[in-house]
């Protein structure tokens, strides 16, 4: 069995276990290096991590079942051709891993790059109107035009998710669909159809094994995926209660940037969006020119920040700094989980190295925590 295949088989089993929650399980995995070290080590936990308590080593002691049901899920992901991630692959959102409760695996269907520089969400409710669609139709439209690489991401629900995901593709824009079930099933049936032809531009992704019915409570938790992942949280039409709202309340969380939507304040499925906007939980935008600019995505809206920075005409830098700088060598910019990749550091590093790098005039900071290198060193 290969490295990956260990790991992935690790990781479906930790993310199973019984009485432990998901962010105590990241907190292990990223205490350990890999789930596969946590299983090699399960039955002398404490050598590998000190404080694990009593509890965790009864509960690995008893793993014989999660790691024959991760096993049982591998065999299925292999012979459907479908892609684990676990939180160590390239692959993974990069972006997601910020978040303390990020799945410790995903399983995708598709054929798009999850890290892509733009990654976007436009979600709302289920009971649109013709109003929300047609933002849809045009915000996507423009978006195509200004910023044709971005990834739109929305959940495959009725309403706003469904039009979303059209409009992307009639656009030839990637976009994903973050499911409450596994991939065997595609709910609601209605948009079987659409969902094959984002397997073609874009993709499905779930942390839900096989088998996973679509029920309620799965519904609320895929919508930290549907956040973490984005540069931007977009609600397009929300009543005053709603999936979508939660979703841009974790956004707001997992700091974020929250956009949404205004409508006629006798309109019910704008009274959520009214009331993300006058309570300053997101900032309004009426198409997608003004999102571009509130993201710093168009050129000018780089130049104030890099005319006010302090520059220095020979940068004294440490050898993390340098590192960063070189990987914004030769590109307009990157996401702060990008740098993270490519440079091997944490993310810890790579933010204080940043904010050190700008004040120093060398990096400029633009929306979508995206940095670009202004100076040359």
């Amino acid at each position: 069995m290969t490295d990956l295949a260990q790991e992935i088989i690790c990781s479906i089993a930790l993310s199973n276990l019984p009485h432990i929650g998901l962010v105590t399980a990241k907190r292990l995995y990223e205490e350990a290096g890999s789930a596969a070290s946590i299983f090699e080590h399960r039955k002398h936990i404490n050598d590998l991590i000190p404080e694990a308590t009593s509890q965790l080593q009864e509960v690995l002691d008893h793993c014989d079942d999660a790691l024959k049901l991760a096993e049982k899920e591998y065999e299925y992901i292999e012979q459907k051709r479908i892609k684990a991630y676990p939180m160590n692959s390239p692959e993974y959102p990069q972006r997601l891993l910020e978040c303390n409760d990020a799945p410790l695996i995903l399983f995708f269907c598709g054929n798009t790059d999850l890290n892509c520089r733009h990654v976007i969400n436009l979600i709302g409710t289920r009971r649109c109107t013709q109003y929300g669609k047609d933002i849809c139709r045009e915000f996507v439209a423009d978006l195509k035009r200004e910023c044709p690489d971005a990834l739109i991401v929305s959940g495959l629900a009725y309403g706003i998710d469904i039009h979303a995901h059209r409009a992307a593709l009639q656009n030839s824009m990637s976009t994903v669909g973050i499911l409450a079930h596994g991939l065997d099933r595609i709910y609601p049936a209605l948009h079987r159809q659409t969902a094959a032809k984002m397997t073609e531009n874009g993709g499905l992704l779930t942390e839900y094994l096989s088998g996973t019915t679509p029920e309620k409570i799965n519904f609320v938790r895929r919508n930290r995926i549907v956040a973490g992942m984005s540069d931007a949280t977009i609600v397009v039409e929300s009543a005053a209660h709603g999936g979508a709202l939660i979703t841009a309340e974790l956004a707001s969380t997992y700091n974020r940037d929250v956009f949404a939507f205004p409508g006629r304040i006798t309109d019910e499925f704008s009274e959520g969006c009214n009331k993300l906007i006058a309570s300053q939980k997101a900032t309004m935008i009426r198409n997608a020119d003004e999102f571009l600019k509130a993201m710093g995505w168009k050129q000018e809206s780089s130049n104030v920040k890099e005319e006010t920075a302090q520059k220095e005409l020979f940068p004294q830098l440490t050898s993390n700094e340098a590192a960063i700088v070189e990987v914004l060598r030769n590109c307009d910019s990157k996401q702060i989980n990008q740098i993270v990749v490519e440079t091997g550091l944490s993310f810890h590093i790579v933010s204080s190295c940043l904010y050190e790098l700008e004040y120093k005039g060398v990096v400029a900071l633009l929306g979508g925590a995206r940095y670009r290198l202004i100076v040359p060193c």
